[in-house]
């Protein structure tokens, strides 16, 4: 028997998350991972790398708490906020039994993290306005115990209409969780769901350092919570899953200064924004640019693929979205420095229609 065939059959068969790094390209101007474009300096403070860091580092639970309004045991932090997707499915779903379910297009990882687990997921397709099918969701929901609600959505850059969340609560209260991603909540945060969490008990809110606090390098996320929740994701989370660097400059980077410095960083990403979107309107192979409150701005073009490939050879490096269902034609832009910004404009007004 090859080891091929000792794999889980689940696991031979799985397609592994495409990511940004993983697509690989040769280019200067990367703007195909929602990352911020600068580097953000920290110097480490803890010197201790013989011992094994606190499982849940208290200086990063309590500044982060303090940053997002919650208590400390509403608060879990993690290997990004993968890990949190993960350890949901992990810690609801029996394998075999249970489901997960979400909305495409999003994110990626909800459903190779169901794959890799072996439990099933379903998917109730968006409408055409990318917001939730709530009907289709109720006529799904049977045997389902997680969904996942990227909000603002990647990649599509919309906040899920709040009434809509309210309903989906209402209809799994005591049959399922329902997990808020937040990961671009920092570009919009009168969105966040946070201030929900004590009126429904099987509301999850996901978090990452990767995109504001430019931290993307770090892998840290949060999983915000009821303490019951909390205490369950904490039974099947590994037993040291943030080494002593990371949680040394987490904490830093979630210090008052450092939540400061965020909010500048957010304001400077919304005003290129808004340029790059201006700019792009004028550009003859794009056909739209659609709204966006996130780090990254969703556009048709025309001959997307050849104009993707085109940009690509300059070292250009946009995310392609065509295979996902209802985005056939788009790009994803990361919003990047001023110079990256150009360097699209110039190369996308280059192209033939």
């Amino acid at each position: 028997m090859s080891i091929e065939e000792l794999a889980r059959a689940n696991v031979r068969e799985l397609v592994p998350y495409q990511s940004a790094r993983r697509l690989g390209g040769k280019g200067d101007v990367w703007l195909n991972a929602n990352e911020y474009p600068q580097a953000v300096e920290f110097q480490l403070t803890a010197q201790t790398l013989n011992r094994y860091p606190e499982c849940q580092p208290k200086a990063v639970i309590e500044n982060y708490a303090r940053y997002a309004s919650v208590t400390p045991q509403q608060v879990l932090v993690s290997r990004g906020a993968d890990e949190g997707i993960e350890l949901l499915i992990r810690a609801f779903c029996e394998p075999g039994q249970d489901a997960v379910l979400f909305c495409p297009p999003t994110y990626g990882m909800y459903s190779v993290s169901a794959e890799t687990i072996g439990v099933e997921y379903r998917t109730v397709p968006a409408l055409e306005d990318w917001q939730l099918d709530l009907q289709g969701i109720a006529d799904t929901l049977d045997g389902v115990k997680v969904i996942y609600v990227c909000s603002p959505n990647n990649p599509t850059g919309q906040i899920i209409n709040p009434q809509d969340l309210r309903v989906l609560l209402e209809m799994t209260r005591g049959k399922a969780i329902v997990v808020a991603d937040e990961a671009y909540i920092e570009f919009c945060p009168q969105a966040s769901l946070v201030g929900w969490l004590s009126e429904y008990p099987h509301l999850v809110i996901l978090r990452t350092l990767s995109k504001a606090f430019a931290l993307a390098g770090l892998r840290c996320g949060f999983t915000l919570a009821n303490e019951e929740v909390i205490n369950l994701l904490m039974k099947v989370i590994a037993p040291y899953p943030l080494s002593t660097p990371v949680a040394d400059i987490a904490a830093q980077a979630l210090s008052t200064p450092g939540i400061l410095a965020m909010r500048e960083r957010v304001q400077q990403i919304l005003d290129e924004r808004q340029r790059l979107v201006e700019a792009l309107q004028n550009i003859p192979c794009v056909e739209q640019v659609f709204p966006s409150e996130t780090n990254y701005i969703l556009v048709r073009i025309t001959a997307s693929s050849a104009v993707f490939k085109s940009l690509w050879d300059q070292g250009i490096i946009l995310r392609d979205q065509n295979k996902q269902p209802s985005l056939s034609g788009c790009l994803r832009i990361t919003v990047g420095t001023r110079e990256e910004s150009q360097r699209v404009i110039d190369a996308l007004s280059a192209e033939k229609v």
